[in-house]
């Protein structure tokens, strides 16, 4: 039995949840609304404050099935009470970053400004001029975001420069050594 799959949903104060034909799953909250089409195999069952996910048998696609669902649905109530957060740092002498509206605009080294337009739903702030904050409602799109932010500079193993996020560690190396 899927552990994470059969745990239930608790539904906050204030957040909606609507389950139409083909599985799809609208969820309201303070922060805005998401939604998102579930495998059809699952049930989902929204009763008295909370969603339970539950499988019709034991293939194992539907067991692979059966906790992706229940992640995604408590992903979807997370992001609409609470929202997604991810911290970028950018390192490097003359690295930075700056908005200019709705652009981010990171110069990173190269012959060039590189400036990335923020999606739909997803938001950046910049603080200071070498930490960079993706906001949002949507984990997926969040995490998609910061990894295309992320892919203009990775961070290189000899002095770190480059885009990390802040939680990352960077395995470093030692350089040249000199002739003996």
């Amino acid at each position: 039995m899927s552990r994470i799959g059969k745990m239930p949903i608790a539904i906050p104060a204030g957040v909606t949840v609507d389950v139409a034909e083909n599985n799809k799953v609208t969820v309201k909250g303070p922060k805005g609304t998401l939604e998102r089409v579930m495998a059809p195999e699952m049930e989902i069952k929204v009763d008295d404050g909370q969603i339970t996910v539950s499988r019709p048998n034991d293939l194992k696609r539907n067991k692979s099935l059966h906790g992706l669902t229940r992640t995604l649905i408590n992903n979807m109530v997370t992001g609409v009470t609470d929202g997604y957060e991810k911290k970028l740092e950018v390192n490097g002498v003359g690295y930075r970053a700056a908005k200019q509206g709705k652009k981010l605009v990171l110069n990173l080294g190269y012959s060039h400004p590189v400036e990335m337009e923020d999606p739909e739903g997803v938001e950046t702030v910049v603080e200071g001029q070498n930490v960079i904050f993706v906001k949002g409602i949507d984990k997926e799109k969040i995490g998609q975001y910061a990894a295309e932010i992320r892919d203009k500079r990775r961070p290189e193993p000899y002095k770190g420069k480059g885009i990390k996020y802040a939680e990352e560690h960077i395995r470093r190396k030692v350089g040249k050594t000199g002739k003996k």
